[in-house]
């Protein structure tokens, strides 16, 4: 009789890291591979988007985070300018490629200029898609405007039924919101980890962890990070002796893995807005009343803060005084992809409030079509380097 092979906990975290991966590399499921329960796919550009109405109305979300590093543009720069940010370039060359033809549909946002004209390009060159901008407030004080974005989330709703031939009840809207509640639970638990034992995930690792996210059921997804949170707890790793810091800039276009890697070599990054849209809501949306309300609600009352948001009770300096502050961390890297105005904005206001606070920091620029990082990373071993002097 064979002996059982015993439990392995790093073996099972490699093999979520590896799933996850493989799902960040995927192309987007068409017909014939969505998983049981949809009917098809919706694509939504960031920063945030309500995804649990496309769940309940049986479509799969699909966060599109442009092209990555390995994606050449053919035919993107004949309908943009080569001043636009990467990600909006390289999400239009997706369509325009053929690689998003399987979508039911793509929202985007008024986030900027370029994520705003996203729609008119995918409703003139792919009509039998449905291409719509969900408008979310960029000031979120008014009176008005949890009644704004219920009225939002309803036109949103309606779209999606008229789409699918389904209808979209209350029911089902709650059973959604149950399922992205645990798995917003899950991902605090990631982050709190990450800020009380850094050494035991990285950034890159819990990056990919979150990302998966993007192409999978919500279901699936809870499901391994379930796995994955045990098999951290019980990671036997010794703590480095590197500098805390906290990663702002990623929130809209995301940087190369490539580069996550290199900050980790030098760094533990505690905190960060990386993904910040499947976390936007900081805490459990109420599971009973109006559904449509309690999203709408929760976008006001219980999110996250964000350059293409203006929150007077959350100011681009707050809140960032607040990451470093609970993170407990040593400095900043101020990071901003290449022509990105909201996050070129932010790291201006950023870098003159850490001078007057005295606060280390280092800004980086980024893109996502980034392949050399050699001389990122002499910039942050310096940066490593002097924080940890300055900690001697």
């Amino acid at each position: 009789m064979t002996a059982p092979i015993p439990y392995n906990h790093e073996t099972e975290l490699n093999d979520v890291l590896e799933r996850c991966n493989q799902v960040r590399l995927a192309p987007v499921p068409n017909a014939d591979s969505l998983p049981d329960g949809f009917s098809g796919t919706l694509g939504h550009f960031p920063v945030y988007f309500p995804e649990e109405i496309a769940h309940a109305a049986g479509l799969l979300p699909v966060n599109v985070l442009g092209g990555g590093n390995k994606l050449e543009l053919k035919h993107a720069d004949a309908r943009m300018g080569s001043f636009v940010c990467s990600i909006c370039r390289s999400t239009a060359e997706l369509g325009l490629n053929g690689s998003l033809q399987g979508l039911s549909g793509f929202i985007t946002h008024p986030i900027c200029d370029a994520a705003k004209h996203l729609a008119g390009i995918w409703a003139r060159n792919f009509p039998e898609q449905l291409a719509q901008i969900l408008y979310l407030p960029q000031n979120v004080n008014t009176p008005g405007a949890v009644r704004y974005i219920a009225s939002e989330y309803q036109r949103l709703r309606g779209e999606l039924e008229k789409r699918t031939g389904r209808s979209v009840d209350d029911e089902a809207l709650r059973a959604s919101i149950r399922i992205y509640n645990q798995n917003r639970r899950l991902l605090r638990e990631i982050y709190a980890l990450r800020r009380d034992e850094p050494w035991k995930l990285s950034c890159t690792e819990s990056y990919i962890l979150t990302r998966a996210r993007t192409r999978m059921p919500c279901e699936e997804h809870n499901a391994l990070l379930g796995r994955a949170l045990d098999a951290i707890r019980h990671r036997n790793l010794r703590a480095q002796d590197k500098p805390r810091v906290v990663f702002v800039g990623g929130f809209c276009e995301q940087p190369p893995l490539e580069m996550l890697e290199t900050i980790d070599d030098n760094c533990y990054v505690v905190d960060d807005d990386l993904l910040i849209g499947l976390r936007w809501i900081t805490d459990d949306v109420p599971e009973t009343g109006d559904p449509i309300w309690a999203l709408a609600e929760s976008f006001v009352e219980r999110s996250a803060a964000s350059p293409v948001q203006h929150d007077e009770r959350k100011t681009k300096e707050a809140y960032l005084m607040e990451m470093l502050r609970a993170s407990k961390a040593d400095g900043a890297i101020l990071t901003a992809a290449k022509f990105c105005e909201p996050g070129l904005d932010e790291q201006v206001a950023w870098s003159k409030h850490l001078d007057q606070e005295q606060i280390a920091y280092l800004v980086l620029e980024f893109e996502e079509k980034m392949t050399s990082f050699e001389q990122m990373g002499m910039q942050l071993e310096t940066f490593a380097e002097s924080l940890l002097f300055a900690l001697a």
